[in-house]
């Protein structure tokens, strides 16, 4: 790829960098992380680590006895976003952003900018404080990918009609948003959120192999295929067979980035334990890079006789770029993605049907809503008896409903699209889902 940039994430749960990863080769140096740059002075790395370690510090606190829900409201006081409902102008500066640039303007970025200024390419940066302090320290052109369906005021510059920040929404509703906090039209463009490209390929032929084979696997009353048979083949072509064999479910679960709800697969591998067993479902456990996690889910397994089963596996890589390559070989065969509601809601446009598990944060709550307004998400019950309640929506045909909602109404092309306007500064906007 001749095309080459700036790539900047940070060290903040794994969202950010899901971002960037599907554009790392774009990235002349790879994907840089903002505040651990090598030439980053130790004050520097100082301020940054203090920042990181609180945000995924408060992100673990709910289940603290007694002070974690006071300690959690801090979190959510930082990442506030207001009511979206009545429409008015939110571009002035927030408490938020003017912290912020205090920060740049102590230093914040400021080692990571001297990097980026020895080479003039654009750069594109999935974090906030990153975007804002190229664009102060620099006049290179700055590109923000939107991590989820709305967003703080924190995410837009000081004055946002002289800022020069371009952003890639994922989606409607954060596109309005950005709008609303004063970015005009021209500097916003609604890409979709970046899915990796491996769960595509070329013409979507990946994606629409693996949705015709989800799809017969959640459709065990037949009723899905029976409705919408003829819509389906009129998207995913010869790779829809609605005579093709189901075989057993899979369940991916995933924690959150800073190792989050960890404990709700504790009671799903105990109530699907006998299912697994038996080989009517497989169970996918994701820790991430978080060791912990891994140990934790480690025991589980022991402890209900699993430890020989081929119906479960833990995924942990503490290096995340392996990581994310094997999350993503997985969800292949994943037929059920259950998370919190993280910028992973979006990997429902794969055709992943999302049950939601709790919310963290208001932008979480947020990326919920979306979730359940587009139809591609399912509300948690009682993980303890979740193999109940997952055989009703599948018998119920709610899950294979849901994972064509999300195939049909999420975007998918947001790698493309970015390159689109990278390479010609404009992009075409399509309402098929085969084309956005």
């Amino acid at each position: 790829m001749d095309l080459k940039a700036w790539i900047i994430s940070a060290n903040m749960g794994l969202g950010h960098q899901r971002a960037t990863y599907p554009l790392r080769d774009l990235g002349f140096n790879g994907v840089m992380l903002f505040g651990e740059d090598e030439a980053c002075p130790k004050k520097e790395r100082r301020q940054w680590d203090i920042f990181r370690n609180s945000y995924e510090f408060l992100s673990r606190t709910r289940q603290i006895p007694l002070i974690g829900p006071y300690l959690f409201s801090l979190l959510e006081k930082l990442q506030n976003i207001s009511p979206y409902y009545p429409r008015r102008d939110q571009s002035g500066p927030s408490l938020q952003v003017k912290s912020l640039y205090t920060l740049i303007r102590r230093g914040m970025g400021k080692a990571m900018s001297e990097t980026l200024s020895t080479m003039r390419m654009p750069v594109i940066t999935s974090f906030y404080a990153a975007a804002i302090a190229v664009e102060e320290m620099t006049d290179l052109p700055v590109y923000c990918i939107i991590c989820d369906a709305d967003i703080n005021r924190v995410w837009v510059a000081e004055r946002p009609q002289e800022s020069r920040i371009i952003y890639f929404a994922p989606c409607g509703s954060a596109m309005r948003r950005l709008k609303e906090y004063g970015v005009p039209d021209e500097r916003i463009f609604l890409t979709g959120f970046p899915l990796p490209r491996e769960n595509i390929g070329p013409d979507m032929e990946i994606l629409r192999n693996d949705l015709a084979r989800r799809l017969i696997r959640l459709d065990p009353t037949k009723r899905f295929r029976i409705i919408h048979g003829e819509e389906v083949r009129s998207y995913l072509g010869d790779c829809w067979d609605p005579d093709m064999e189901a075989g057993p479910i899979t369940i991916t679960f995933a924690v959150g980035g800073a190792g989050a709800q960890a404990e709700i697969a504790g009671e799903a591998v105990k109530s699907l334990s006998n299912m697994i067993k038996e080989g009517k479902v497989r169970l996918n456990l994701i820790a991430a890079h978080r060791e912990e996690v891994s140990k934790y889910f480690d025991k589980l397994v022991k402890r209900h006789g699993l430890t020989n089963s081929e119906g479960i596996r833990i995924l942990y890589n503490q290096d995340k770029n392996e990581y994310f390559r094997q999350f993503n070989e997985l969800l292949h065969d994943t037929d059920i993605l259950w998370t919190k509601p993280s910028e992973m809601s979006f990997y429902c446009g794969l055709g992943l049907p999302i049950i939601i598990a709790p919310p963290i944060g208001p932008h979480e709550v947020c990326n919920q809503r979306w979730l359940r307004d587009l139809g591609a998400g399912l509300h948690q019950s009682d993980p303890r008896y979740c193999s109940e309640w997952i055989m009703d929506y599948l018998v119920d045909g709610k899950l294979s409903l849901a994972a064509w909602d999300g195939f049909l109404y999420a975007r998918k092309l947001g790698v493309e699209k970015i390159i689109e306007v990278l390479t010609t500064g404009k992009m075409d906007r399509h309402y098929s889902p085969l084309l956005r």
